[in-house]
C-alpha cells in the first residue's frame, strides 16, 4: 500500500497511555493499549497512522477526529471549533500486539523543540488518544536484487519495521544516522542487510549530512533492480533519491517520504 492510499482507509481507534520508557537518550517508547487497537489491522514493515494527542489541558476531543483522513476530513479537523481540536501528527508503529490490545509507538526526543517528543516525554498513564490508520508505504518488490533503506532517527521506526518483516533471504544495506552511538537500537535485520550506523559527532551538525553522504557513496550493482526507501529529513530524502536516480534507478523503485524539515518545529 503507497503512502497516499491511506487516505482511503476509514476508522478511529482509541487508546491510552499504559507505560513510558526511554529507550536510548533521543527515543521515548510510549506503550498504548486499549480494546481499539485489538482490531486494528496489522500490516507490518513502515505501518503508520495520524496520531491525535491531548491537548495542552489534558484532554483530547475525540468528535474532532474525522473517521478518514482525506480531503473531507482534514478540513473537519480544521475547522474544528477553536480549542478543542487535538495536535495531530503522523507515526510509524514500532510494534503491534493485537492479541494484547498494546501498540508501542517510538518518539524522537531532543528536548522542547516541537510537540509530540515533548509531550512524549511526560506522558503519564491514563491520557487518551486517537489514531487513524493509514496502510504502509513499503512493499517488497518481488524482483527485487537488493534493498536500500536509508533515513535518520526519526525515520529508525519505520526502517526497524521493515527490516524486522523484510523476507529472511533478502540482501541489502540499511543507513541511519542518529544524534550519538548511544541512539543505536537492535534490528532485525535479515543476514544478507549490513546495518550502518552513523553519528553526528557535532550536535550543531546539519541532520542527515551523514547519511547523505554515505548514500553518495553506494554504488548499486544492478540500479536497475534496486528497491530504494528514503525516510526522514526532507533535504537528506530529497538528495539521496537525486543520487540514486542519477545511478540508473527507476523512480517508481524509489519509496520516498520527507518527515521533517531541518530548521522547521513540528
Amino acid at each position: 500500500m503507497a503512502f497516499t492510499d491511506g487516505r482511503k482507509i476509514t476508522g478511529v481507534y482509541t487508546a491510552e497511555v499504559l507505560r513510558v520508557g526511554r529507550v536510548t537518550p533521543h527515543m521515548v517508547r510510549v506503550t498504548f493499549g486499549g480494546d481499539d487497537l485489538r482490531r486494528l489491522p496489522l500490516r507490518g514493515y513502515d505501518q503508520w497512522f495520524r496520531l491525535f494527542l491531548p491537548r495542552v489541558d489534558g484532554e483530547t476531543d475525540f468528535d474532532a477526529v474525522p473517521a478518514q483522513f482525506g480531503l473531507g476530513g482534514y478540513l473537519r479537523y480544521l475547522t474544528a471549533r477553536s480549542g478543542t481540536r487535538p495536535p495531530m501528527r503522523n507515526y510509524t508503529v514500532r510494534e503491534l500486539r493485537p492479541d494484547a490490545g498494546e501498540l508501542d509507538v517510538d518518539f524522537v526526543a531532543h528536548g522542547d523543540a516541537g510537540v509530540a517528543g515533548p509531550w512524549a516525554q511526560r506522558a503519564v498513564p491514563g491520557e487518551r488518544v486517537a489514531l487513524i490508520d493509514q496502510g504502509r508505504g513499503f512493499d517488497p518488490l518481488a524482483d527485487a536484487d537488493a534493498v536500500l533503506l536509508v533515513g535518520d532517527e526519526s525515520a529508525l521506526p519505520a526502517i526497524g519495521g521493515i527490516l524486522r518483516d523484510l523476507p529472511r533471504e533478502t540482501t541489502g544495506r540499511a543507513i541511519v544516522e542518529l544524534p550519538s552511538p548511544a541512539d543505536i537500537q537492535p534490528v532485525a535485520a535479515p543476514a544478507g542487510v549490513e546495518v550502518s550506523w552513523v553519528a553526528r559527532a557535532d550536535p550543531h551538525a546539519r541532520p542527515g549530512a551523514l547519511a547523505l553522504a554515505a548514500v553518495r557513496d553506494c554504488l548499486p550493482e544492478r540500479p536497475a533492480t534496486l528497491h530504494a526507501y528514503l525516510a526522514g529529513e526532507q533535504s537528506l530524502v530529497a538528495e539521496s533519491r537525486r543520487h540514486l536516480v542519477s545511478l540508473g534507478v527507476p523512480k517508481a523503485r524509489i519509496v520516498f517520504t520527507g518527515y521533517w524539515k531541518a530548521g522547521r518545529a513540528g
